[in-house]
């Protein structure tokens, strides 16, 4: 298995390290090649419309949505915002792969950045897990598709759809590994289904 973590913007490094840690490969991806050799891909944070510019640019928008299809996505942040529905700049959509409309810099500045204790209602279990919100987003609105994982002061801020798994806050930031570790066994789950497919 190997998991890829978009390499153009944002912390990568530390996504990386946590993948590492808990004993599975990831490469960074700045390419076609890398991205496709990858069997599930992590968005960071960062600033959502240069890293939509980024995209467009190393000619890898296309290629995202077309991976997030039928690979697992998980998108942080300005990931969340790029995967999700609600118009990143008036002449670029968003990649409409999670059915979520987005607030961007919903707490205000960095300086308004804030920790909070939440819950995580993971399908196997509940876990704390302290969120750390920078420049943070908010999700103002989602589908029938889309399930809610926790909430803080009543907003949805980590949630999936299919194989797309999105979250407000940064767990890279933190020690604690639950949401890399549940991404992992989301990425191997799809894995498995798609040899089951291949081999029918």
């Amino acid at each position: 298995m190997t998991i890829g973590v978009l390499a153009l913007q944002g912390d990568f490094a530390r996504h990386i390290r946590m993948i590492e840690g808990l004993a599975a490969k990831a490469v960074e991806v700045k390419t076609k090649a890398t991205l496709h050799s990858s069997d599930g891909l992590i968005i960071p944070g960062g600033e959502s419309t240069t890293l939509a510019k980024l995209l467009h640019k190393h000619h890898l928008w296309d290629q995202v949505v077309q991976f997030g299809r039928t690979k697992p996505i998980y998108g942080t942040c300005a990931g969340l915002i790029l995967l999700g529905t609600s118009p990143i700049l008036p002449n670029l959509d968003a990649m409409g792969l999670i059915d979520i409309a987005v607030q961007r810099n919903a707490y205000g500045r960095q300086i308004d950045s804030f920790v909070a204790n939440l819950e995580l209602h993971l399908p196997d279990q509940k876990v704390a897990f302290e969120g750390v919100f920078i420049r943070a987003p908010k999700i103002t609105g989602f589908g029938k598709s889309v399930q809610p994982l926790a909430w803080h002061d009543g907003n949805v801020v980590l949630a999936e759809s299919d194989r797309i798994l999105v979250s407000t806050f940064h767990p890279e930031l933190t020690d604690d590994p639950a949401i890399h570790s549940y991404f992992i066994r989301q990425v191997a789950a799809s894995m498995q289904h798609r040899d089951i497919q291949g081999a029918a």
